[in-house]
């Protein structure tokens, strides 16, 4: 343990629980309902309203091999191209055959998905995939389906929901071991302000990083807060070097902030052309897949013809559709759209790539459990091994629904005693941030550590994110009282480590591999970097960065 936590008042009220799950996407919500439906007492904690997760914002649909003709040994291969050398094996090989199963089961929650005129489960394909194996609902509305599904489900199970709660930092005992989570309700309701959820199994779903960029797909509360509230725990995480970058999203404006609607791979997967502003497909002959190239190719290919053409966006031609396909299978992006001036129907739709999906973050084992004791993690936050240096298209939600179900196993079969929290030690906590810091982070992020990456840009980002570290500290012992605790200025605090993490591991991978893009480096080398970064943050607050001798991830070492 670290001893690390946020300046944050003692908590005023407390419950007690079997587990609690931080974070209502479908990691969170399939693991909290197979808890309780094993007899556990399960509390759900959520940043915002049960259905406002990234999940929800997942246009394209979930990936596993139900089709015809298709075999998860298929979608093993494509899942392990995409991840450029650093798939673990065994994480893709249990994903892609407990998958299907999965899906079925999420379907007999409630969840329904689009079908064709005989009644199956409707495919279609996505970069990287060499079949048709993605199950879409709504069109383009999948993950809204998912989430609604989910929800309902917790509803009817009267599971004990806490909305609009930030977490905060892990509890442990007298023996290092998890005893729940702080948090801060915003707003009123049963419970409100600072309190604790004590319970021996925390799992935290959070979801994804992506506020850390300027311009992001994700919602406006994927700030890294799980990923920060482990490694203050003592927590590895893995390979967050690996920001994947999606390729179309609708360009608003070079000085665009915050989140980009989403322009779906599925798009492209019907038959959409990337073209420049002559109208000349620019795939054709980079990749056999052409367009459907995995999303870190078309990313650079995009980005090198901006470069190229001097120009800020690209585009997406789709207006071979016609407006009853657009209205039928992509009702979502065609009112977003139209919502920011651009008709798909009768032009080509602008795009350019912005961060999306962490394929690093906090390390777990094959189920779910990292190198806290107690202490589980499940979809965007964790790194299971299953997306390497580059998620496939859609494997995403597939892993959140496999792991969560193998994390509520691995729970009911261990059931650990309730034990209680230990008085905080380790000094003084976190100096916090003012909440507009946020804006420069990002911005230190997008100039340094975007797409494109080189050592100089990288070290200046790391500069930068150092001194504002320091500048918090240095207030923060000049007058205690300027650092004011509150969701802005954890947030923020939660960004600036993230940050300093996701820059020391980039500085440290020499090479191009997946979505780490070094100018500098432009070739992969597997001989010295077919490896896992590993980091923690040290007692002194300073990220260690350890290379793993092999591709394969050293043992978890969690198990009691």
């Amino acid at each position: 343990m670290t001893g690390i936590r946020l300046t944050a008042p003692a908590p005023g009220w407390a419950i007690d629980a079997d587990v609690v799950v931080v974070g209502s996407g479908v990691a969170g919500l399939t693991t909290a309902l197979r808890c309780a439906a094993a007899g556990l007492d399960t509390v759900v904690v959520t940043k915002a309203r049960l259905d406002d997760g990234s999940t929800r914002w997942a246009q394209g649909g979930i990936a596993a091999a139900l089709g015809e003709g298709d075999t998860p040994e298929q979608h093993l291969d494509d899942t392990l191209v995409a991840g450029a050398g650093l798939c673990d094996e065994e994480a893709v090989r249990t994903l892609v055959t407990e998958g299907p199963d999965a899906v079925r089961r999420l379907i007999t929650t409630g969840a329904t998905f689009d079908t064709t005129d005989s009644g199956d489960i409707a495919l279609t394909r996505e970069g990287g995939h060499h079949r048709r194996r993605i199950a879409h609902a709504g069109g383009d509305a999948t993950g809204a389906e998912i989430s609604r599904a989910l929800v309902e489900a917790v509803r009817s199970a009267a599971l004990h929901t806490i909305e609009n709660a930030l977490v905060l930092d892990l509890l442990t005992d007298a023996e290092g071991r998890t005893a729940g989570v702080s948090l801060h309700v915003m707003g009123e309701g049963q419970h409100d302000g600072v309190g604790a959820v004590r319970a021996p199994s925390v799992v935290l779903a959070t979801g994804g990083m992506g506020q850390v960029f300027s311009a992001t797909t994700n919602p406006s509360v994927s700030t890294g807060d799980g990923v920060a509230l482990a490694l203050r725990a003592g927590a590895e995480v893995s390979d967050l070097e690996f920001v994947q970058f999606h390729p179309t999203v609708l360009f608003l404006g070079a000085d665009s902030e915050g989140q980009q609607p989403l322009v779906s791979e599925a798009v492209r997967g019907e038959g959409a052309h990337l073209v420049d502003a002559t109208g000349t497909r620019f795939m054709l002959g980079q990749h056999e897949l052409a367009e459907l190239a995995p999303r870190d190719i078309v990313a650079k290919a995009i980005t090198r013809q901006m470069h190229e053409h001097s120009t800020e966006h690209m585009y997406l031609d789709a207006r071979h559709f016609g407006a009853p396909m657009w209205e039928q299978r992509f009702p979502t992006i065609l009112a977003a759209c139209r919502a920011h001036g651009i008709d798909p129907v009768t032009e080509p739709i602008p795009v350019a790539p912005a961060a999306h999906y962490a394929s690093g973050g906090i390390r777990t084992d094959l189920r779910g459990r990292t190198t806290v004791p107690g202490l589980y993690a499940c979809g965007e936050v964790a790194c299971t091994g299953v997306h390497g240096a580059n998620r496939l298209a859609s494997n995403s939600l597939l892993e959140g629904l496999v792991f969560a179900e193998r994390i509520a196993a691995d729970i009911a079969e261990t059931r650990p005693p309730r034990t209680e929290p230990a008085k905080s030690t380790g000094g003084e906590p976190v100096a916090l941030l003012a909440p507009e810091t946020r804006t420069a982070i990002q911005r230190i992020m997008t100039r340094g550590a975007g797409v494109l990456r080189s050592a100089a840009s990288l070290a200046a980002a790391a500069e930068e994110l150092e001194a504002l570290h320091r500048s918090a500290a240095d207030a923060d012992a000049a007058d205690p009282k300027d650092a004011v605790p509150g969701v802005d200025s954890w947030e923020v605090t939660n960004l600036l480590l993230v940050s300093r993490v996701l820059v020391a591991a980039a500085r440290e991978r020499e090479e191009t591999r997946g979505c780490h893009w070094r100018e500098d480096r432009p070739d992969r080398d597997d001989a010295h970097w077919r490896r896992h970064l590993v980091v923690r943050i040290a007692a002194d607050r300073t990220p260690v960065v350890h290379r793993t001798e092999t591709a394969a991830f050293p043992p978890v070492r969690a198990a009691d």
